[in-house]
C-alpha cells in the first residue's frame, strides 16, 4: 500500500503525484524560484532556461550535467532523473517507479499505476507497413507517460525509439528495431515521433523524444569483441546510404528533441567524441541547431570508453571532450565520470556547461516541467488514462495485424467447433513474460496462448517443450501423447530475450535442434500442425520443407494480448497481412561474415547483406501470405503512363528531365521532391477479406556499381479488401528514392532507366527515364 504524504517532500515543490517525481512548484515555491524567469511564461523557453542557469553555482551546474540531475535546493529546483523509456510502452528504468514490488510472472497488479500496455516490439510491429497504427500505439503510450508523470512515477522524456538498420541477424537488440530496411525506419521514426510528441497545436509537448544509437552500432559482445568501444570502420557510402539515413529523419526532417550517441567507435573515433558526426553532421548539415536540442550519452560510456579503449588517459579528459565536441548530458549510471575534475582542471569551462543546461531545461520548459499548468492539455492525465479498454484493445489488434504468415498449406485458417480437441504444445504455449521481448514494463496481464484457448472454449491438451538453450533431443512422450489426443496441433517455439538481447548477440541463427526434433516428431502424426514461432528471426528452411508443417506463423515478441491475438489470426478473425521487415537467412550465412565487418556489399567470398545485396534469402525482405490472393498492377503515373493490362507486364511511366525536376522543386531539401504518384491498383481475387500491404521498391544499373538489386521507396497498407473488390493504392516516391549515393558520400540523380517494381515476389515492373545532365541533390560534408 502506497501513500501519499506530500509534507514530506518540502513545500517549495508540486507534488504531481504522490511519488518520488517532483516538479518545481512555480506559484508557491521559494522567492528564488517563483522570481526567476524560469517561472515566466512571456519570455521565451531559451530565456526561461538561461535565467535558471545563470542562477546558479558552479556546485550546482556540475550536479545537474547527469541522467539523474541533482536540482538545487536552494533555488527550488528538485532533482529529475532523464532515464525513461518507452520503447513499446513505459518501461523500466531509472526514472520510471511501477506502484508495485515487481514480480515477472506476477498476473493483474493492482493499484495505480501499478501497469502500463505492452505493445508488440517494434520488429513486429513495423511488419505491418501501417505508419498510422505506428503514430496511435506512440500516442497510447505517451499518454500514459504522461499519466504516469502526473502521478509522479515518471519523468517527461523518453529514450525511444532504437532506430539502428537490423544489419546482421545475430545482433541481440535487432527486434527493438523496425527492421533492416532504412526507407522502413524513417517511416516508423516519423510516426512514432510524433504520436510520442503530441498535439503539434500544443504550445507544451506531451513527451521529450529521443533517436538512438547514433551511430553505427549494431554489436553487443560477439568473437572477443564488445560494444564498448568496437571500432565500426563503415564507408562514407554505407554511412550515408545505410546507416544516418533514420538519424536524418529524426534530426532533420522530424526535429526530435535529442539524441543518443552510441558505444562503438565510428572510424577510430568515439561516437560521442566525434566532432564530424555530432557537430559537422547532426548539427550544421543536418540543422538540428534549435537551442532546445540536446545530446545524451548512453549509460556508463565515459568509464567504459576510457577503460576498453584508453582513448584517453583519464575520465575528466573523456568528460570534457564529449562535452566540448557536442554532448550535453552524461548518463553515468552506477559509473564514475570525472566531471568535477574536468572542470577543475580547466579541461571543461563553464561556457560549454552553460550551453548544454541551457540545451536540457529549455527541452523541460518546452514539456511543461514549470508550468504554467494552464496551458498543458496533458496536466490532467491521470491513472484512468492508463490500460483503459482502447489502449488493451489497440495491443491486441496491433499484434495481430502485424504477424507474419510464412507457410500455409491451406490449413489455415482454423474453423473450431465445440469438439474441436487442440494440443498447444512448446515452451511458450503458456507463455507470460517470453512475449514482452526487451525494454519492458509491468503490463495488467498476461494472455499467452494457453490462456487464449480456453477463454474460446477449446478443448485443449497441452505440454511445455525444450527451451531455447536445449539443443540435446529429449524424450518427447508428454508432447507426443498431447498431440495424439487432439485433432490439431499448435507448437509454440522459437526464441526469446535469453537467447538475443542487450549484451547478448547470437552465434546461430538456427532453430535449437531439440525444438526441431520435437516438431518433426508432433507433426509426423498426420494431423492438421502449425507452428508459431516467437522471438526473433531463424532459419525456417528446415520447416518450411518439411510436408507436415501444415502451416508457419511468425508472431516476435506479440505483448501483453500476445496469445489471443495469435488465435485471431490462426482463426482468420483477423486474416494476416503483415510482411518480414528483415531478411530469413540461412543458418550458414554466419559461417561467411563476421559481425564486425560492417560492408554492406559483398566482397570476394563474404556475402552482401540485406535484401540490398543478399539473394539466397530463405525468406526475403517483404515476403507475407494471405488467406486469399492479390493482384497488385502499376495503372497509371500522370498523364504519360501507358496501360497494362495483364499481370507482370512492364508499362512505361514517362521521361522527365532531370533538370526540370530539380528546378520546379519546392521542397526545403531536393530528396524529399515528390515525383508523381505510382497508382497501383489491388483486386482481392481470393474468398476472404484481408488487409493488403503494397510495397514499392526502386531497381536501376545508372550510377556507380555495385547495384543493389532494388531499394525500398514506398508503401502503405489497404484495410479490409473484400473478395472481388478493386482498390488504388498510391505510393509517393521522392527524388531521394532515384539518387544514387557516391563513394564520397554524395545523392546524385543520374539519368538512365529506373524500374518500379510492385511487391514481393514481383508482380508488377514500370519503367520511367531521367533525362540530361546529372544533379546532385545533396553534397555530404567531407571530414576534416
Amino acid at each position: 500500500m502506497f501513500v501519499c504524504a506530500p509534507l514530506a517532500l518540502g513545500l517549495f515543490m508540486h507534488i504531481r503525484g504522490c511519488y518520488g517525481m517532483r516538479f518545481p512548484d512555480c506559484d508557491r515555491g521559494p522567492l528564488l524560484l517563483t522570481k526567476n524567469d524560469i517561472c515566466n511564461p512571456q519570455i521565451s523557453p531559451s530565456d526561461r532556461a538561461a535565467a535558471l542557469v545563470d542562477s546558479m553555482n558552479i556546485t550546482e551546474k556540475l550536479g545537474n550535467l547527469f541522467e539523474a540531475s541533482a536540482g538545487s535546493s536552494r533555488l527550488g529546483l528538485p532533482p529529475y532523473n532523464w532515464w525513461n523509456e518507452a520503447l513499446h510502452g513505459v518501461g523500466f528504468s531509472d526514472g520510471v517507479s511501477f506502484g508495485v514490488d515487481f514480480s515477472i510472472v506476477t498476473e493483474n497488479p493492482v493499484g495505480e499505476f501499478s501497469s502500463a500496455t505492452s505493445f508488440a516490439t517494434p520488429l513486429l510491429l513495423a511488419a505491418a507497413f501501417d505508419d498510422e497504427m505506428i503514430y496511435h500505439v506512440a500516442d497510447t503510450i505517451s499518454t500514459e507517460a504522461r499519466a504516469f508523470s502526473n502521478g509522479g512515477r515518471g519523468g517527461l522524456d523518453y529514450w525511444t525509439p532504437n532506430v539502428n538498420p537490423y544489419r546482421d541477424p545475430r545482433w541481440g537488440r535487432g527486434s527493438e528495431t523496425p527492421g533492416e530496411d532504412p526507407r522502413r525506419i524513417k517511416g516508423y521514426a516519423a510516426h512514432f515521433l510524433r504520436g510520442l510528441e503530441g498535439n503539434h497545436s500544443s504550445t507544451t509537448k506531451k513527451t521529450l523524444t529521443n533517436c538512438k544509437h547514433y551511430a553505427g552500432y549494431d554489436l553487443e559482445t560477439w568473437g572477443g569483441y564488445s560494444r564498448y568501444g568496437f571500432k565500426a570502420n563503415i564507408s562514407m557510402k554505407d554511412l550515408v546510404e545505410y546507416y544516418l539515413p533514420p538519424f536524418q529523419q529524426c534530426a532533420r526532417d522530424s526535429k526530435v528533441d535529442s539524441i543518443m550517441c552510441s558505444y562503438n567507435m565510428v572510424n577510430d573515433v568515439p561516437a560521442c567524441a566525434n566532432s564530424y558526426l555530432i557537430d559537422r553532421i547532426l548539427r550544421q548539415h543536418w540543422n538540428w541547431t534549435a537551442s532546445s536540442q540536446y545530446v545524451v550519452t548512453d549509460c556508463g560510456l565515459v568509464n567504459e570508453t576510457v577503460e576498453h579503449t584508453r582513448y584517453t588517459s583519464s575520465l575528466a579528459e573523456f568528460s570534457a571532450l564529449v562535452f566540448e565536441t557536442g554532448v550535453d548530458l552524461l548518463c553515468a549510471g552506477d559509473s564514475q565520470t570525472g566531471i568535477p575534475e574536468a572542470y577543475g582542471k580547466s579541461l571543461l569551462s563553464e561556457e560549454t556547461i552553460d550551453i548544454s543546461l541551457r540545451r536540457q531545461y529549455e527541452a523541460l520548459v518546452r514539456v511543461g516541467y514549470f508550468g504554467p499548468n494552464s496551458t498543458d492539455p496533458y496536466v490532467s492525465l491521470g491513472w484512468s488514462a492508463v490500460n483503459t479498454p482502447n489502449s488493451r484493445t489497440l495491443a491486441r489488434n496491433t499484434a495481430a495485424q502485424s504477424m507474419v504468415l510464412l507457410k500455409n498449406d491451406g490449413v489455415l485458417p482454423f474453423t473450431f467447433t465445440g469438439d474441436t480437441k487442440v494440443a498447444l504444445i512448446g515452451a511458450y504455449a503458456n507463455a507470460t513474460w517470453e512475449m514482452l521481448g526487451s525494454y519492458f514494463g509491468v503490463p495488467p496481464y498476461y494472455h499467452g496462448p494457453l490462456y487464449a484457448a480456453k477463454q474460446r472454449g477449446l478443448k485443449t491438451s497441452y505440454a511445455s517443450g525444450p527451451s531455447t538453450s536445449q539443443n540435446a533431443t529429449g524424450n518427447w512422450t508428454e508432447q507426443i501423447e498431447a498431440a495424439k489426443e487432439a485433432d490439431v496441433v499448435l507448437y509454440f517455439g522459437g526464441i526469446d530475450v535469453s537467447t538475443a538481447s542487450e549484451l547478448n548477440d547470437r552465434i546461430s541463427i538456427a532453430w535449437p535442434t531439440s525444438q526441431l526434433s520435437l516438431i518433426k516428431e508432433i507433426c509426423a502424426l498426420g494431423k492438421p500442425c502449425v507452428v508459431v514461432q516467437l522471438g526473433d528471426q531463424l532459419d525456417d528452411a528446415t520447416l518450411l520443407n518439411n510436408s507436415n508443417v501444415s502451416a508457419i506463423l511468425w508472431a516476435a515478441y506479440p505483448g501483453q494480448d500476445g496469445g489471443p491475438a495469435i488465435f485471431d489470426v490462426l482463426t482468420g478473425l483477423i486474416p494476416p497481412a503483415g510482411r518480414l521487415p528483415v531478411t530469413q537467412y540461412p543458418s550458414r550465412y554466419v559461417d561467411h561474415i563476421p559481425m564486425t565487418d560492417m560492408s554492406l556489399r559483398p566482397q570476394g567470398e563474404r556475402p552482401g547483406r540485406t535484401y540490398w545485396y543478399y539473394e539466397d534469402a530463405v525468406l526475403p525482405f517483404g515476403h507475407g501470405l494471405h488467406y486469399t490472393t492479390f493482384t497488385a498492377l502499376i495503372q497509371s503515373h500522370g498523364t504519360s503512363a501507358q496501360s497494362s493490362s495483364a499481370r507482370g507486364d512492364s508499362l512505361h511511366l514517362g521521361s522527365y528531365q532531370i533538370n526540370e525536376l530539380v528546378d520546379n522543386c519546392s521542397t526545403q531539401f531536393l530528396d524529399l521532391c515528390p515525383l508523381p504518384p505510382v497508382v497501383v491498383s489491388v483486386t482481392n481475387t481470393g474468398s476472404q477479406t484481408s488487409d493488403f500491404v503494397v510495397l514499392g521498391f526502386i531497381a536501376t544499373t545508372v550510377g556507380p556499381p555495385p547495384h543493389a538489386t532494388k531499394q525500398l521507396g514506398a508503401y502503405t497498407r489497404l484495410m479490409a479488401v473484400m473478395p472481388k473488390e478493386t482498390r488504388s493504392a498510391t505510393l509517393h516516391f521522392t527524388l531521394g528514392d532515384l539518387a544514387r549515393v557516391t563513394e564520397r558520400g554524395d545523392r546524385v540523380l543520374y539519368p538512365g532507366i529506373y524500374k518500379v517494381l510492385i511487391d514481393v515476389p514481383t508482380q508488377s515492373i514500370a519503367t520511367l527515364e531521367l533525362l540530361g545532365t546529372q544533379a546532385t541533390l545533396e553534397s555530404w560534408p567531407q571530414p576534416v
